[in-house]
C-alpha cells in the first residue's frame, strides 16, 4: 500500500479513539482491493466539532466514522441525514459527495449481523438493553424492526439521557410492531423482573470499557440468570466484566468484536460502493 498525490483521506473522530481496530480494518481492505485511500484517526477530546467538520469537508475526506461522544453532536453539521439515523438520533458514518455531507447510522445493522452470526433468532424472545446513547438507540431501531416483540431499556431515571431512552421507546411503539418500555436501572427489583422475562440483554454502554474495566453496568450480578445470552457491544477488552459475571452465571456471551466488524463492513459500502471481504478482514483481525 502506497500513499500517492491522488490518495484520499477517511478518518474515525471521537474520544478515546487510540485503541479501535477500524484503521487497520479499513487500510487492510483498501489494499486488497487496490484503492488508494487511507484511514486514520483523530481523537475530538479537545476539538471544536463544528471545525473539525468543516475542515474534512475542505480537505475533501471520502468519509468518516464517528464514535463517542460525537454521535448526536455530529448531525447539526451534517447536509442531509438518512431516515433511519433520524430516528435512531445519532450517526457513526457520513459519506461525501461532492461535497454533500451525508449521514447514516450502521451501529444497528453491525449489531443484529453479528448476533446472527452466531445464531441468535431476535424474533425468539424478549430483550433487555442498557442504555440509550448513539449506538443503544441503533440497536434498538434495528432489534424492533428485526422482529423482537418486546424491548425493555434499561436506563437510571436520573441519568441524563433517561429523557432519550423515553423518547426511543415512544418511536418503537408509534413506529414498529415491537412493545418498547423503559426500567430505572435503580430499581434492582424492576431489573431482575425484566431480566427474568427475557432471553438476551445488551450492553450498549461504556461502562466496563477500557481503562475502566472494573465498570459492571448492573445493579446486582444476582440478576443474570442461565437461559439469558448477555452482549456487550465493547470490545476493549474482549471480556468485560460484565461478560465474566455472565459466564459465571451460566449465560452464553457475546463481545462487540464482530459488531465492529459488520458495520464497518457497511459503512465501507456506503463509502465505495464496493463489498469489503470480509472473510479475510475476520481471519486477520477479529481471532
Amino acid at each position: 500500500m502506497q500513499i500517492t498525490g491522488h490518495t484520499r483521506l477517511g478518518c474515525l473522530l471521537g474520544s478515546p479513539v487510540a485503541h479501535s481496530i477500524s484503521p487497520m480494518m479499513y487500510n487492510e481492505a483498501f489494499r486488497l482491493l487496490d484503492m488508494d485511500y487511507v484511514y486514520l484517526c483523530f481523537d475530538t477530546k479537545n476539538v471544536d466539532l463544528k471545525s473539525m467538520t468543516r475542515s474534512l469537508r475542505e480537505m475533501n475526506v471520502f468519509g468518516f466514522n464517528l464514535t463517542m461522544p460525537d454521535k448526536e453532536r455530529i448531525m447539526e453539521y451534517l447536509d442531509e441525514i438518512s431516515d433511519a439515523a433520524r430516528m435512531i438520533g445519532a450517526v457513526n458514518t457520513v459519506k461525501n459527495e461532492d461535497g454533500k455531507l451525508i449521514g447514516y447510522n450502521t451501529d444497528g445493522i453491525g449489531y443484529i449481523s453479528s448476533m446472527r452470526s452466531n445464531g441468535y433468532d431476535f424474533s425468539g424472545g424478549e430483550m433487555c438493553l442498557l442504555g440509550a446513547g448513539g449506538a443503544a438507540s441503533s440497536i434498538a431501531v434495528q432489534a424492533a424492526l428485526s422482529g423482537v416483540p418486546a424491548l425493555h431499556i434499561l436506563n437510571r431515571q436520573n441519568g441524563r439521557s433517561y429523557p432519550n431512552a423515553v423518547r426511543l421507546a415512544d418511536q418503537i411503539n408509534a413506529k414498529t410492531g415491537c412493545q418498547a418500555d423503559v426500567t430505572d436501572l435503580n430499581d434492582a427489583g424492576a431489573v431482575r423482573a425484566v431480566l427474568e422475562r427475557s432471553l438476551l440483554l445488551t450492553n450498549a454502554t461504556s461502562v466496563g470499557m477500557a481503562p475502566h474495566t472494573e465498570g459492571f453496568p448492573l445493579p446486582d450480578p444476582a440478576c443474570l440468570h442461565p437461559g439469558l445470552t448477555v452482549s456487550d457491544i465493547i470490545y476493549n477488552p474482549r471480556r468485560t466484566r460484565l461478560l465474566e459475571e455472565a459466564e459465571k452465571a451460566g449465560c452464553r456471551t457475546s463481545n462487540g468484536m464482530y459488531m465492529l466488524l459488520y458495520q464497518g463492513e457497511a459503512a465501507f459500502h456506503i463509502w465505495t460502493g464496493q463489498d469489503m471481504p470480509i472473510e479475510t478482514i475476520r481471519s486477520k483481525f477479529f481471532q
